[in-house]
């Protein structure tokens, strides 16, 4: 459709908004949120394994709590460790051992298997039964791997936060404030890119679908923008309310159910809005080599039904 247009901006927020609801978000977003309560013990410590192995495990640790303190506060981060601690494997037997690796593996993958599913409905696209066993292998496989990433992203981002924690402290004693000011922009800036980078790489290679990068790299800047501003907004709220008080022991469950419902609704609103820019402008987007149309999309396709919301735009 050529190059973009700053009024292009509204008929594809709107073609995204509507398809977006048409995709029922909250019914997937609880489903995944049922899911992350048995996948994250075992997606934490398998990140903190991995990130570990070059920053510490306790560092690590301790840099999560943190992360968790300041989105959904202190005692929900307390508790998350104390999940992590419970899910820790013990046993001195190997095959005990064994078994319960391949249990955490099994766990932590479940989320973003899970995960796929629903941006595979969102992009209308789903597995090839004929290639049942071998999908599955390859989707637990890249969902583990996913989970590495996750930790090197991680890695990243504790170096990069102390290397700028020593430089803030030191510009500060020399500078003054306002060059302090300067590296606590710098400190967001690269925050965000990490943020845009997982976003990314989940458009990517999560989805039974191949997706140029221009596509991908546009849709994870929204969905990182949009993340990062309802991530400030609900710390807010967090702060100020006690939305949980009312569930007593299960509160910390309650709050992590509904901070992942929020990161899902964001998460596939910017999967929609990635679909609609990639359509829009020309960017292909097909079922990989493991995947089909879904039948409903073909059925639209036969019926003539397309939406184009820029072209209309353009013609005026």
């Amino acid at each position: 459709m050529g190059r973009f247009k700053f009024n292009h901006i509204k008929p594809i927020m709107v073609e995204t908004a509507k398809r977006w609801m048409r995709a029922e978000p909250f019914r997937q977003s609880a489903t995944i949120s049922y899911y992350a309560i048995f996948s994250i013990p075992g997606l934490l410590i398998i990140v903190i394994w991995a990130a570990g192995i070059f920053f510490g495990q306790e560092a690590v640790q301790g840099e999560i709590s943190n992360q968790i303190g300041t989105m959904m506060g202190e005692e929900t981060a307390e508790s998350v460790e104390d999940l992590i601690s419970n899910a820790y494997i013990s046993s001195t037997g190997w095959v005990m051992k064994a078994i319960g690796i391949i249990a955490l593996v099994f766990g932590a993958t479940t989320l973003f298997f899970q995960l796929q599913k629903s941006l595979n409905f969102l992009w209308d696209v789903e597995p090839d039964p004929e290639n049942n066993l071998k999908k599955m292998i390859i989707d637990r496989a890249s969902s583990f791997g996913l989970i590495l990433v996750i930790a090197f992203l991680l890695l990243i981002s504790l170096v990069l936060s102390s290397i700028l924690s020593i430089l803030s402290n030191w510009i500060a004693g020399r500078f003054g404030e306002e060059i302090y000011y300067l590296t606590e922009i710098v400190d967001f800036l690269l925050s965000f890119g990490i943020i845009t980078l997982l976003f990314a790489i989940m458009y990517k290679f999560l989805p039974d679908v191949e997706i140029g990068w221009k596509s991908v790299w546009v849709g994870a800047m929204v969905t990182a923008f949009l993340f990062t501003l309802g991530k400030t907004l609900l710390g807010l709220y967090f702060g100020m309310a006690d939305p949980t008080s009312g569930f007593g022991a299960a509160g910390t469950i309650i709050l992590v159910m509904v901070w992942v419902n929020y990161t899902c609704l964001i998460l596939f609103f910017g999967a929609e809005f990635t679909h609609v820019f990639a359509k829009n402008y020309g960017h292909q987007i097909q079922p990989s080599e493991h995947a089909k149309w879904t039948a409903a999309y073909l059925h639209r396709k036969e019926e003539g039904e397309h939406e184009d919301p820029i072209e209309s735009r353009t013609r005026e």
